[in-house]
Order: structure tokens, then sequence, then C-alpha cells
């Protein structure tokens, strides 16, 4: 069995220094700091192997590029090849691009098994992705457990049916829908993650995206203006008017839920969401304008910042940082906390020039939910057409901020893949893969401008080797000449927006 020599993501360093022999397995590790973090060198030899990283994650990171030089059993759960494996003598000097290489799994509108959770942690492993954003909770279901108030999933992680699709006419699959992680399930997701080197960041939305919450507690609603009492966890999908009332009962509640979330989840970062909180409630509402009166701030705005204020502090208190969409700018940032931006590039540049942290991931360039190509056979066609070649050419620093002391502040980029028209394992690996290899490569490896970026080189790579290994994983990603028909979803309708230009131009 021979191996060629079709890495994914490119490393910055490559050289053949031989032939190729045979390889037993014989694979020596050790760590030497002063290579930097994430980084290694692998040089392959007749002595077998040597990895030296700049860390435990740079070692781990050398052994997935000498997995794809051994073959597809490498990528198989049991080897089914009866020979030797033969790999070629070469040295590899390599190190990632950004801290944060992330991809985002929402569970909330569609839940996802434990077990599929950990498959993907596998995948992003296998492609040196470094980040599983978990969105935990939203209007559709609530997944995590909090023992203190248990009717967020008792209530909250269920809902009586759903929006199958997103488009006319509206149809409804009629079965009930749901489920939760245990905190114990968590603790293992995440143990199992670092053993991978991938950190898992959880996401608690407030104050929008909470329906699931006040569902299962309707005092954290605005009771002065909805009968909170009445209501459900959310079925359809879109921007919702039933958000957090701004009480300090409210803030307490909460404070007790991100408690056991911080027992959960070592990771730096906690993301709080933050996103498409509609003020409409606020502006009738006499307890939230008596907020803001008794606050001195100027509108709803300022209300919402105030309360992200309030966890950004609380956090930083307990060592952590505050992490939210870029909404968490409207009314002033948190002095300590991190943006990912997901409207376009704006909210992104004025953070970073701000002097914050700033993880990018813009809708209209890696937002794996959006189609993958025009065309009938697309299952539930949505958003803008991102095609393969589109997510490889993802930019994420600006040219705003190329070349100023501003860009070191956008510390990575992530792709995110929203449930609302993907309901399943099958439906994830087809909107997820093979765009999120591209997208591994533009956020681990120096690429030139994006119109400079070789994508035939990429795609070449790809066709000799990588889709195999896909297959060998057992991914049921997208065929490059489209959907095979049992992946497509007849009769289920979509939603789509007119493309707009390339965003990484308009960023000035």
């Amino acid at each position: 069995m021979t191996a060629e020599v079709n890495l994914i993501p490119a490393p910055r360093r490559f050289e053949r220094t031989g032939g190729s022999g045979p390889f037993g397995g014989d694979v020596r590790t050790r760590v030497d700091p002063s290579a930097g973090p994430e980084a290694y060198r692998l040089v392959v030899s007749s002595d077998g192997a040597e990895i030296v990283g700049g860390d435990e994650a740079g070692v781990f990171w050398g052994r997935q590029t000498l997995r794809q030089m051994m073959g597809l059993d490498a990528f198989r759960r049991a080897p089914i090849g009866r020979g030797p494996v033969t790999v070629p003598y070469v040295t590899i000097e390599d190190k990632p691009r950004f801290a944060w290489r992330g991809f985002m799994l929402d569970v909330a509108r569609h839940f996802l098994p434990k077990d599929d959770v950990l498959r993907y942690v596998d995948l992003l492993a296998a492609h040196k992705l470094n980040v599983l954003h978990l969105h935990l909770t939203d209007d559709q279901g609530w997944r995590i457990e909090i023992r203190r108030h248990p009717r967020l999933t008792g209530v909250g992680a269920w809902r009586k049916r759903t929006r199958m699709g997103w488009g006319e006419p509206v149809l409804w699959d009629e079965r009930p829908h749901g489920g939760f992680y245990t905190q114990d399930d968590l603790r293992e997701i995440v143990a199992y993650a670092a053993d991978r080197h991938v950190t898992v960041v959880p996401e608690i939305d407030l104050p929008g995206h909470s329906q699931a919450a006040i569902a299962a507690y309707p005092e954290l609603g605005n009771t002065d203006v909805v009968d909170t009492a009445a209501l459900e966890v959310m079925t359809d999908w879109g921007v919702n008017r039933n958000v957090l009332a701004p009480t300090d009962a409210v803030l307490r509640f909460y404070e007790g839920v991100m408690e056991e979330v911080l027992a959960i989840f070592p990771s730096r970062f906690v993301h709080i969401g933050g996103d498409e909180c509609s003020k409409e409630q606020w502006r009738g509402s006499p307890t939230a304008q008596a907020r803001i009166r008794e606050l001195g701030l100027r509108d709803e705005d300022g209300l919402q910042a105030w309360m992200i204020r309030h966890f950004d502090r609380w956090l930083a208190a307990r060592g952590r940082r505050l992490i939210g969409w870029d909404e968490i700018l409207e009314g002033g940032l948190a002095e300590g906390a991190a943006v990912m931006c997901w409207r376009w590039y704006r909210g992104g540049i004025a953070a970073a020039e701000a002097g914050h942290s700033v993880v990018m991931c813009p809708q209209q360039e890696v937002y794996l939910d959006h189609a993958q190509a025009h065309g009938p056979e697309e299952p539930v066609p949505f958003g803008w057409v991102h095609t393969l070649e589109d997510v490889y050419r993802f930019e994420p620093v600006p040219p705003r901020l190329a070349g100023t002391p501003h860009a070191a502040n956008i510390i990575g980029a992530q792709a995110n893949l929203w449930t609302e028209v993907v309901e399943n394992r099958g439906r994830v690996d087809y909107q997820a893969f093979p765009r999120l290899v591209a997208f591994a490569e533009a956020v681990w490896s120096e690429l030139p401008d994006p119109d400079e970026r070789d994508f035939g080189d990429f795609e070449r790579r790809m066709n000799a080797a990588h889709y195999a290994r896909l297959d060998a994983l057992g991914v049921g990603y997208r065929p490059p000449g489209g959907p095979h028909p049992w992946q497509r979803r007849p009769g289920v309708p979509g939603r789509m927006h007119g493309k707009p230009r390339r965003t990484w131009r308009m960023a000035d």
C-alpha cells in the first residue's frame, strides 16, 4: 500500500527527502516549546517518524499529518489492508495561522445524540480544527441539564412539532422533537475533545433566543406585557419577540445557570449569544422602562448592553471571558468581551480596532447551512450559494486591518452550521462536508489573498486523496457532481436570498 502526499490542510514547509519505505508505526515524539504553540516538525525516514511539537497539541497535529500519509486504513475504525504501509520520506514544518479554528454546531434547533457530537470532535481533529462551539439553548430547545432548574430540560428540551424547511408552502412534522445532554454527557464530550486538543465552547443565549427557557419558567419573561404562562417551546423558525426581562431576578437565575456551565466546561471563553434580541417588549414594559431610567441608560440597546456587561464582569471575576455575536456592540461593548462577527465584517473591524478579540464567521462566507449550489436537486436550499471554492477563498482578516497592529486582534475564524433545515446527522454531514475541509485549510495554512489562491491544487488534492479519506471515515458529504438521490429532500421548501458580492472586498 503506497501513500501519496496529498496533505490537507497544506503545510507551510514540505520537502521530499528521499524515496519511500515501509512504516511499522514507530513514532518518536517530544515537546520543544521554542517551536511555538501548536507548531510541529515531522521527519519521516527509514528510521521511522519523529515529531517535535511546540506543545502537546503540536505533537497531535503532527500525528494527524502522518495519519494522512499512511493511507486510508488510518481513517478506518479497523485496518483492512494486508500488506505493510509504505510512506514517503519527508520533512514537514508547520504551524497554524490562527489560534481559534472553530466549528459551530447548533444542537438547539435539532438535537443530535451524544455519539454524533463525539464523532464531530473526531472529524474536527482530523482536519486540525480546534474549537467546537456548541449552541445549546434557543427558542426551539434547551439542551443542557441544569440541576437547580430542572424544568429547563423537563419542559424546555421538548417541542410539540417542527417546521419542515423554511418557505412556502408551510409544512410541519407533527412528531414531538427534543432531547438534552446530561451534565455527565457534556463532561464526557469535553474530556473526549480535550484528548484531541479540541476546546468545547458552550453557548447559553441571552437575552434573546430564550423562549424555551421562558416556557419552562414564565417568570423569566416580560410578564407585565405578555402572558408568558401561555408560551410553549417555539416550533417555528425566525427572530422571536419573546425575550428575557431585564430584572435582578433574571440575572440571579442565569448566574445560577452559568455556575453549573462553568463547572462542566473549562474553556476560557463562554458564549452568551446576545444576537437578534427584539426590543419590542422592553419598549412596552413598565418594568424595563423603569430599569432604563434607574440606570440612566439612553434606550433599549443600552439595556441589552447593561445585561451583557453584567455577565462580562461576572465571568471575568471567575477567570473566564465572555464572547458574543456582534450585536453585543450595540449600546457599547463590555470591556473584556470578545466578538464573534457574523454580520458581514463591519462589527469585527470595529471591535478589533477598539482592541477587542474577534472571531470572524460572516454568514456571507462561512455559514454552512446555506446552499452549496443552485438547482432543484439541492436539499432545502437556503440562504446564499456558498460553493466549495467560495469557502476556500474565505479570508478572515479584511483589507482594512491587514498589515496593521489591529490584525492581531483577529484571533481566528469559525464556520457555523445552524440546523433549522438540518434535522439529523446525515444532513449535517451533507452541509458541512466537503466545505469544512476548505475552511480548515483557509484557517490553518498561510494562503495568498483570496483571488490568488490555487483552488485547482486544492481540488486536485481532494480528488486524489481526501474524498477517499472522508469515505473511510463514513462522512456523507456532498459529492462534487451533486447530491446522491437519497440526499435530496423533494417537496420540502427552502428560502434563498440574492447572493451579495464578495464581502472581503467590501470591508473597507
